[in-house]
């Protein structure tokens, strides 16, 4: 989020025959043509808490049977092995969550830990130390450079027998702020405490990096954008004083480095990739794209737990589930917007749009004429993000690196489905940590590269807010 001083504005106005080329000028006074549909072709009308669990509209019949055969396995506890259940022993042996959707609540967003929770669940901590001289391989193989113990991430569960890698506890300051007509938040700073470590103590370097699980909506949509655009934005940003940079990573199915697009630091090229990871770190799955187990050479129980395949090998997701997964993720729904022609809500659209806020959150995008999927080729969809890296000030940093992106810099998110939040996840708990509890506490937060687009929505009065809020609650 920037607002664009009136200097920029001729360097606008230059850029805007390449904007043109790419998408169409948003209109921020008026409603636009199918605007209403986020997801173009696959929107569904939906809006109670089962609005993020359906398929693409647009979705055959005949594939609405790998679904709901994905969605199954994305739902579905795992259990420990061996068991009768063949095809879902494999939990662990170190794990934050049971099942996929023990996270993603509904397939919509997690939540920090409650002060007297047993485990954070639908939040996980990443772990790194700073990278030295002769890591070079490692990070561009993983990104980071994990902690020597613990690994890339904590793991606060753990089956029978095997000790869990620790607990973990937030705790929150408060951080008054005061709009320009003197209304006062308070938000909340987290403070970050983990406790009964199993395994030693922790490199005394360690970085640390709180994460909510975000909504599954929309993702294969997300991955069908064209490369090229994305670069192209990127390009347009930096001629307005932005400085919006994608995030390369390493593709694990060719060795190759690719476009980040997934997680909170764009550290993930594809789905199935970021399927992978997420099974093998959050659930303790491997898979034959990611054959190893999550144990450290110090974790000796760990690594003598029976594997869920039965032979030690590297298919607990088999690969014929493994599709399945990928056919599920690519294909969850963006539920309609509401209220797209109420007044107030135009209203806070021109503020949004007044703050600078669609410059990174930029609202429409048209996803590849020829995809993986037919389903998601040629849509206009509307998920008001950019998918590049932003410096987003020092109050949101975590201080940890993660391929190109710096421990300042995150993906911006994108807000469709916002508004849908409470009904789907019971909660209004915003940003990677969590720490917002609603849309105008993590406007609050916004630093770096959108100060800018802060001081002009503290500038807002009363109606100005309610207006801005109505607009980000419609999406």
């Amino acid at each position: 989020m920037r607002y664009i001083p009136l200097y920029r504005l001729h360097a606008l106005t230059l850029l805007a025959p390449l904007l043109a080329a790419c998408e169409p000028a948003p209109s921020f006074d008026a409603v636009e043509p199918a605007e209403a549909l986020a997801g173009g072709a696959t929107t569904v009308q939906r809006a109670d808490r089962h609005a993020f669990s359906l398929p693409a509209a647009n979705l055959p019949l005949a594939q609405r049977v790998d679904f709901s055969a994905g969605h199954s396995f994305f739902r579905n506890p795992w259990v420990i092995a061996p068991s009768t259940t063949t095809a879902r022993d494999s939990l662990g042996p170190l794990f934050n969550a049971n099942a996929c959707q023990a996270c993603h609540i509904r397939d919509g967003r997690g939540h920090p830990p409650a002060a007297d929770a047993r485990n954070a669940v639908s939040m996980l901590v990443r772990l790194s130390i700073p990278a030295r001289a002769g890591d070079q391989a490692i990070i561009q193989r993983l990104g980071v450079v994990p902690e020597p113990t613990y690994g890339t991430q904590l793991q606060d569960m753990a089956i029978p027998g095997v000790v869990p890698e620790g607990r973990v506890r937030v705790a929150y300051q408060p951080v008054p702020v005061q709009f320009a007509d003197g209304h006062r938040v308070t938000l909340r700073r987290p403070q970050l405490r983990i406790d009964a470590l199993g395994y030693g103590p922790l490199h005394p370097d360690t970085q640390f990096s709180a994460r909510i699980a975000p909504p599954m909506i929309g993702l294969g949509l997300l991955e069908a954008i064209p490369q090229q655009a994305i670069v192209e934005r990127a390009a347009q940003q930096q001629a307005l004083g932005l400085n919006g940079q994608p995030n390369w990573v390493r593709d694990d199915s060719t060795g190759t480095v690719a476009l980040g697009r997934f997680g909170w630091k764009a550290g993930q090229p594809n789905l199935d990739q970021q399927n992978a990871h997420a099974a093998s770190q959050d659930i303790g799955l491997s898979t034959s794209l990611l054959a190893e187990q999550t144990c450290s050479d110090t974790q000796l129980a760990c690594r003598a737990a029976p594997t869920g395949d039965g032979t030690g090998g590297a298919a607990e997701i088999s690969d014929n589930i493994r599709p399945l997964l990928q056919f599920y993720t690519r294909h969850v729904a963006v539920p309609a917007r509401r209220g797209v022609a109420d007044a107030k809500v135009l209203a806070g659209k021109q503020l949004f749009n007044q703050a600078g806020c669609q410059l990174c959150h930029v609202p429409q995008w048209t996803t590849a004429a020829a995809t993986a999927e037919p389903a998601l080729a040629g849509q206009r969809i509307w998920p008001y993000t950019d998918l590049l890296l932003h410096d987003m000030g020092a109050g949101l940093a975590d201080q940890r690196e993660e391929f190109l992106a710096s421990g300042q810099q995150w993906r911006t998110p994108p807000l469709w489905g916002l508004g849908l939040t409470r009904s789907v996840s019971g909660h209004y708990q915003l940003l990677h940590d969590g720490r917002a509890r609603d849309p105008l506490e993590a406007v609050l937060w916004h630093g770096g590269e959108a100060a800018p687009a802060r001081e002009r929505v503290l500038a807002f009065n009363a109606e100005q807010r309610a207006a801005l809020l109505a607009f980000l609650d419609s999406l």
